[in-house]
This record gives C-alpha cells, sequence and structure tokens, in this order.
C-alpha cells in the first residue's frame, strides 16, 4: 500500500524503525525466512507486519519497554478475521490465537509489533519454522508473508500481507509457552490497516495527535494511586519537562529526592512548629520528585537496571530515614520513646513489602498459567478473585479508589506523615503510621490468604528459596522437618523472639532475661529446619516475610534485653532492611544474587552471633559491628554487581588489535 504522501508503507515502517532506535533493518520474504535470520541474530529484535500504521513513538516504546524481554504490541480494535486476538492478565499476554479460541476471553488484539529478548530467539526460530509448516494453530489462512527485520542491538522490522506471518509467529510463541508482555498504546495510535480507505483513516488520527505531548501524558502511570493521581501527577509533567530540558538524568532526580527527604527528617528531629510545616513541604515535594524520576524516565526512554534497582532502594531509604527523624523528634521532645515507635513502624512496612513481593509473583505465576490457577473454581476465593476484577476495571469509582486507598500505598503515606506532623508533632505522625498500617496488612493479608489458597500456584519452588529466605550455612546443614512445612516452622520461629521482646517491654527489668535469650535463639532456628522442604504450598509465598519478621523481632528482643540505645537497635534493623531489599529489587529486575551473599551468614548466622554478644552482655557492641560489617558488603556488593563487573565484561567484549590494524582470528 501507497502511504499519502506517496512512498510505501513498508518503507515509511522502515524509517519508523530507524528513528525508533533500530541499527538495521532486514526483510523476510516468509517465515522460513525469518527463522533462518533469527539465527544469526546476537540481539533483540523488533518485528512488524506491513499493515502496521502508527506513530514512531509506538515503535520506539516497544523497542524500549523495560517491562521484560518479549513485548507485544496489543490493541483494543475489535478483532477481525486474520488477526490474532490475545488475553491480557497483569500486564502479560496469557493467551493468543483466534478469536474462537479464546473462548470469549479475549481483551485485545496483537497490533503486529513484537520485540523478542535474545533469551527467546531460539523459541522465536522454532515458532516461526513451526508456524510456517502449520503445526501450531495459526491465526490466518497461510500465504504470503511480509518483511521481517532482526537487528544485532535493537530489533527488526517487517511487512507482508495483513494478519498473516506476523499473527501466526505470536500466535505460536505463546503456544510453546514463552512469557510475552503485553504493551498498550493508550494516547498514541496504532491501526493495521487493510486498504486505501483504512490506510488513509488511519494517516489523519496519527495526524490529529501531538506526539510529544502525548509522550508526556504517558509518562505519568495509567493505574496510580489516590495522592499520586489527584495531587502530583496533576502537575508533575511539567517538571518532567523541565528535568529533560536542563538534562537532568531519572538518577540525578533520585538523587535530589533523597536529599529532600534527608532534609525533612533532619527537620521532623529538631522539632518546633516552623521546622515541623518545612519538613512537611519537603517531605511532599520530595514524594513528587520521588514520581518525577520514573516519569522522566518513561519520557526520555533511558531505563537500566541499575536506575530501576536503586529507585526501588532510595524509596526505601527515603521513607525510614524519615521515621529515624519523627522518632528522634518524639524523644527530643520528651513525648515518648520516639525510637521504639519507629523501630515498629520500619518492622511493619518492610515485613508488608515482602508479602506484597511475594503475592505479586505469586499473582504473576497465577496469571501464566490460569487453567491451572483455576482448577479448584467456586469458593469464596474465586468470588473474590472476580469481585477485585470488578472493581479494577471500574477506573475512578469509589469503590476502585477505596480498593487503592486502604492498602496504604506510599503516597498515601507520606500524605499522611506530612499532614499529621505539620498539624500535630511526630508522636500523633508515628501512631498514625502504625494504626494505618497494621489495619492495610490485616485487611491485605486476609484476602490474599485467601485468594492464594484458591490460587493453589507455589511460587519459591520457581525461584533459589535458599537465596530469598536468606538462609545461611546453619540452616542448610539443619535436619528438614517435613510434615509441618516451611511456613509453620517460620511462624513458629518468630513465635519465640516475639515472646522474649513482649515480656522484656513489659518487664521492670529486662536485663534479667538475658538467660531467655538461648531460648528465643533455639525457637527461631526452628525456621532453619524447613530450609531444605520442598515450598509448594498455597501459602508458602509468605515464608520469606515470616523469616523476615522472625529475624528482626530477635534482632530488636537482643537490643531490649541488652538495655541497647534505642537509635542504635533502629540503625541495625534499618541494615537488614536495606540487605533484605536488595533481595526484593534484584528480583524484581530479573538480578542475580549479590556477589557478596554468602558472606552476610544468612538470617539464623547473624541472629547465633547476636545471641553470643548478648549472653556475654556486650549486645550493643555486637549490634553495632554486625550491623558496620553488613553495610560494608553491601556497599562492596552494590559497587561489584553495578560498576566492576560490568566493566571486566564490556572489556571482555572488545578485540585486541594486531600492529598491522586487523583484529586477530
Amino acid at each position: 500500500m501507497t502511504t499519502s504522501t506517496g512512498e510505501p508503507l513498508t518503507e515509511r515502517l522502515a524509517g519508523q524503525l530507524r528513528r525508533a532506535g533500530a541499527d538495521e533493518v532486514r526483510f523476510a520474504a516468509d517465515l522460513d525466512e525469518l527463522a533462518a535470520l533469527v539465527d544469526a541474530a546476537d540481539g533483540p529484535l523488533l518485528i512488524t507486519a506491513a499493515d502496521l500504521v502508527a506513530h514512531t513513538a509506538v515503535l520506539r516504546h516497544l523497542a524500549t519497554s523495560p517491562v521484560g524481554p518479549t513485548v507485544a504490541l496489543v490493541l483494543t480494535d475489535p478483532p477481525v478475521p486474520g488477526r490474532t486476538a490475545v488475553r491480557e492478565e497483569r500486564g502479560q499476554v496469557v493467551d493468543a490465537g483466534p478469536l474462537e479460541a479464546l473462548d470469549g476471553d479475549a481483551t485485545g488484539v496483537f497490533g503486529g509489533a513484537l520485540r523478542v529478548g535474545v533469551d527467546d530467539l531460539p523459541t522465536l526460530a522454532a515458532a516461526a519454522r513451526a508456524a510456517a509448516s502449520g503445526v501450531l494453530p495459526v491465526a490466518a489462512p497461510i500465504g504470503p508473508v511480509g518483511d521481517v527485520s532482526p537487528l544485532p542491538a535493537a530489533g527488526g522490522a517487517g511487512h507482508g500481507v495483513p494478519g498473516s506471518a506476523v499473527d501466526r509467529l505470536v500466535a505460536g510463541l505463546a503456544a510453546l509457552g514463552t512469557l510475552i508482555f503485553a504493551q498498550r498504546v493508550r494516547l498514541l495510535v496504532a491501526h493495521r490497516v487493510t486498504d486505501a480507505s483504512g490506510l488513509a483513516a488511519a494517516e489523519a488520527a496519527v495526524t490529529a495527535v501531538d506526539e510529544d505531548r502525548a509522550e508526556l501524558r504517558l509518562s505519568v502511570k495509567e493505574k496510580d494511586d489516590f495522592f499520586s493521581t489527584y495531587f502530583v501527577s496533576t502537575w508533575s509533567p511539567y517538571v518532567v519537562r523541565l528535568s529533560a530540558r536542563l538534562r537532568l538524568t531519572p538518577t540525578g532526580v533520585t538523587a535530589i529526592s533523597v536529599l529532600f527527604a534527608l532534609a525533612a527528617a533532619v527537620l521532623f528531629g529538631v522539632g518546633g512548629r516552623p521546622a515541623l510545616v518545612g519538613g512537611a513541604v519537603l517531605l511532599y515535594l520530595g514524594f513528587v520528585l520521588d514520581c518525577v524520576d520514573g516519569q522522566l524516565a518513561r519520557y526520555t526512554r533511558h531505563f537500566s537496571a541499575w536506575g530501576g534497582w536503586l529507585d526501588t532502594m532510595a524509596d526505601r531509604a527515603k521513607e525510614y530515614l524519615v521515621y529515624a527523624g519523627l522518632g528522634f523528634g518524639v524523644s527530643h521532645a520528651g513525648l515518648g520513646n520516639g525510637w521504639a515507635l519507629a523501630i515498629a513502624a520500619m518492622t511493619l512496612q518492610t515485613v508488608r513489602h515482602m508479602t506484597d513481593t511475594w503475592y505479586g509473583v505469586l499473582h504473576d505465576e497465577a496469571a501464566r498459567r490460569p487453567r491451572v490457577a483455576a482448577g479448584a473454581s467456586g469458593g469464596i476465593g474465586d468470588r473474590l478473585n472476580a469481585a477485585s476484577t470488578r472493581v479494577q476495571a471500574d477506573t475512578g469509582s469509589v469503590s476502585y479508589w477505596l480498593k487503592r486507598t486502604v492498602v496504604f500505598p506510599i503516597g498515601e503515606r507520606w500524605a499522611l506523615i506530612a499532614v499529621t506532623v505539620a498539624l500535630f508533632n511526630p508522636l500523633v505522625s508515628l501512631i498514625a503510621v502504625l494504626v494505618w498500617g497494621v489495619l492495610a496488612f490485616a485487611y491485605t493479608g486476609a484476602l490474599r490468604t485467601l485468594r492464594a489458597r484458591w490460587m493453589w500456584v507455589p511460587v519459591l519452588d520457581t525461584v533459589d528459596a535458599t537465596l530469598h529466605r536468606d538462609d545461611g550455612p546453619l540452616a542448610r546443614r539443619l535436619p528438614v522437618v517435613r510434615p509441618m512445612g516451611p511456613l509453620t516452622l517460620a511462624v513458629l520461629a518468630a513465635l519465640g523472639p516475639a515472646v522474649l521482646l513482649v515480656v522484656a517491654l513489659l518487664g521492670d527489668a529486662p536485663g534479667g532475661l538475658r538467660w531467655a535469650v538461648p531460648v528465643a535463639l533455639l525457637v527461631l532456628l526452628a525456621g532453619g529446619l524447613g530450609a531444605g522442604a520442598a515450598h509448594n504450598g498455597p501459602l508458602d509465598w509468605l515464608v520469606p516475610a515470616a523469616l523476615r519478621a522472625a529475624e528482626y523481632l530477635f534482632a530488636i528482643a537482643v537490643g531490649v534485653v541488652g538495655d541497647v540505645p534505642g537509635w542504635l537497635i533502629f540503625g541495625y534493623v534499618f541494615v537488614l532492611t536495606v540487605h533484605h531489599y536488595d533481595l526484593t529489587a534484584r528480583l524484581e529486575k530479573r538480578q542475580a544474587a549479590p556477589p557478596l551473599h554468602a558472606a552476610t551468614l544468612g538470617w539464623e548466622g547473624r541472629s547465633v552471633l547476636l545471641a553470643l554478644a548478648a549472653i556475654a552482655g556486650i549486645a550493643g557492641i555486637g549490634l553495632a559491628t554486625l550491623g558496620a560489617y553488613l553495610l560494608v558488603l553491601f556497599v562492596v556488593s552494590v559497587v561489584l554487581a553495578w560498576f566492576v563487573r560490568p566493566a571486566h565484561s564490556a572489556r571482555a567484549f572488545v578485540a585486541p588489535v594486531s600492529a598491522g590494524g586487523a583484529a586477530p582470528r
């Protein structure tokens, strides 16, 4: 087909792909030729059909999408014969094929563009050959195939008879079990056309949209929390545009937001109405910048694993620095034991985050195998799942916002802190955070437990359970008690430290409980008896959170029994949370284990050392020394993982050049 400018549509697509970042564009006559091109590729590929009319930004977003290695363009256009319909769940394409094969569960149609990551290239070649031979279900009769272009660095481009080759290809990838993420168009335009009138209409729709303005609006998350949506994202895009003009990077904005949070924490500690109000304003502005860094990354398409990891770690560090400022402010003003409240808020929030992370992994795993997950249909879990889906679909309704707000997300937490500390004092702020946090934890915990029992999808068995349990050498050598299950043992492990902590807090002489520390340690070590067992129960995704709670409670109990200053206990637990957030951030960003993880001794090894320090009467020295050791390990691991090793890998790919100027073979 010929565009309004007189050039073939395929040539315009090739130009758009180059502007979207493609290094090279090639054409394939059929799926067999595509398979041969894929076999020779050594980088991600971008494959398009010849009937696609879209903004260049649509292709650039697909090529740079950070959600996963393999991403498909998904449109909301009504499905037509010859097109592949898709069923999307939690951003994943969980099924693809002819519309009638999806039994009315289709949520969109394949948009004719697909980015395939390096690890999925062998599956792509197999899917191309299988689809060409008719082995896999096809979305249309086999016919002439459009051009597909593999690119060594950015991907490739393609063209062909509408609704043929690329549709069969994505259906084949899905049939082979490839994890495909969905890329929606939203404010931009993308259509697949079949004739000249459709082409003209699609071109008119593309021209009618200001591409840059749409990209700026697209930098804001499609579904964010209430406070972020109405009190931040209404004006943060202006900051995003200014930041882009100033050539600020997302990492630079993250660093500035940390400074704002640190300044707010200092003012909360200083106290006095002007300082508290000023701290509240800085906290709000810091949260705005916390949103801007992600929006700037989406607007400029500057994504990196390092940036995503740093953003996750900075979010937690900022929040806990604020808790420290509030805790110091409470104690400094003589309002009570502020450090105890700050420690409680940090511990509660961390354990909540651990459950959030692993429930997300559970839900993603369930989405990838919906038939297995829904095997036991009916019952309360099924009804809760259906109700949650209905509420999430009713965007903007009262029930929708209540559901998103009641779970106490970070925007609401920062807003609550800013308002309560400005109007009242740090004590009211910490109590408010704890009360709402406990209620949110109870609400989400109860509902997620019911839904997880209904889904019955194991997740810890799909990853390195030893790593994410944070087991050390002692736990790996303990005998395995299988009948009780790892979750029961992890919960039991938390009970001993919890009892010791309660008794120490309520007693008049906590130092006299030094004899009880070994008893609590023995109960704690019960969690290690499940290290070698299969983690395939419906609730075993809670094991990491339970072990985190057990270790934190034991460390706090040792500090209380040893009469350690509150700020030191807070500091030690803070270092532990940094270590554990590093693990979950790497899980979310699909990164390998920290380089020096084995040297962290595991939750049980660290607890044994603290117990020995408590028995010897040097609990404070033990907490300070072990905390400093873990912090140094963390910093060194960060440098090794994100700077030293990548630099070595990059140098390894540079071939030495001989004196004659030719690279040796």
